[in-house]
């Protein structure tokens, strides 16, 4: 069903769950993090300065969405990006903010 915006539920939903994505302090600092290089959840939360809980709640959020994805090398997980749409839009704001 299309609304008075051209968007279809399922696309306004989808945009609205990136855009809370985008909304938390943490998740973006770990998307911009990410946006390097992969990292594990012990790196990302020495790095961000982080308990190790908070940085795995908000990557298991991130994964849901597909945001981030994962790969496991022995016992360790690591973690890497997974939309370059949606880091080129935290990329742009971060660079709109520090423009102004």
């Amino acid at each position: 069903m299309e609304n008075h915006s051209g968007l279809d539920q399922e696309t306004l939903l989808n945009v609205t769950q990136i855009f809370k994505a985008l909304s938390d302090p943490t998740r973006v600092q770990i998307l911009n993090l990410l946006q390097e290089r992969e990292y594990s959840v012990n790196e990302i939360a020495r790095t961000l300065s982080f308990n190790q809980t908070t940085v795995s709640h908000q990557l298991r959020f991130l994964k849901n969405l597909r945001l981030v994805k994962s790969r496991r090398e022995g016992t360790t997980i690591y973690y890497s990006q997974d939309d370059h749409h949606v880091l080129e839009l935290l990329k742009q704001a971060i660079h709109h903010v520090e423009h102004r």
